[in-house]
């Protein structure tokens, strides 16, 4: 990650549709533009769109992207915890894997990571709506990994909701929130 010197950033978001995880990793991407010259999205969902597994790999770097796909990434960001079984072998040795403590039960498998277990769903619901989630888990990844700073992913925040300013105000919070908690973890 670019805090260790890299000029490489990966990054793979699942959940459950509706969660935002691709909301989520195009407001990251379209943030990464600012600040890397090349950057790579690909999303997967199942055929329920709400409801079903989703996921998206972003992957930004200084250099060429060689394939969009990733066997393992250097950080897991699970929004749906239930999946940490079938994500945990996702992630590369020495890499993160960021999880809502709402419904992780299960053991780790391994120990060659880091786990940031973040309650997320508890503070989102706490601000009123289980909706900012996404960007609470989104900024507190940026908060520990520097991937993208924050400043980038708040003035994208504020392009994409500019026309709605009830909603820029509960994302920008929640971003917010989740920097501070990113932050507090670290």
């Amino acid at each position: 990650m670019e805090q260790n010197g890299r000029a490489r950033n990966e990054v793979l978001m699942a959940g459950i549709g509706g969660m935002g995880v691709l909301v989520s990793g195009q407001v990251l991407l379209d943030a990464a533009f600012q600040r890397y010259e090349h950057v790579s999205y690909v999303s997967s969902y199942g055929f329920a769109r709400r409801g079903g597994l989703c996921e998206c790999t972003v992957i930004v770097s200084d250099e060429k992207i060689a394939s969009p796909l990733l066997d393992q990434a250097q950080v897991v960001m699970l929004l749906d915890s239930s999946q940490f079984p079938s994500f945990e072998h996702r992630v590369r040795p020495g890499g993160i894997i960021f999880a809502d403590t709402a419904g992780l039960t299960a053991e780790r498998r391994r120990e060659d990571y880091t786990l940031y277990a973040l309650p997320c769903l508890e503070i989102a619901t706490s601000m009123g709506s289980i909706l900012g989630k996404n960007l609470i888990m989104l900024g507190a990844y940026t908060a520990i990994t520097g991937a993208v700073s924050t400043e980038l992913v708040e003035l994208e925040l504020q392009k994409r909701y500019q026309d709605k300013e009830k909603v820029l105000t509960q994302n920008l919070d929640a971003f917010r929130r989740g920097v501070e908690l990113g932050k507090s973890a670290a």
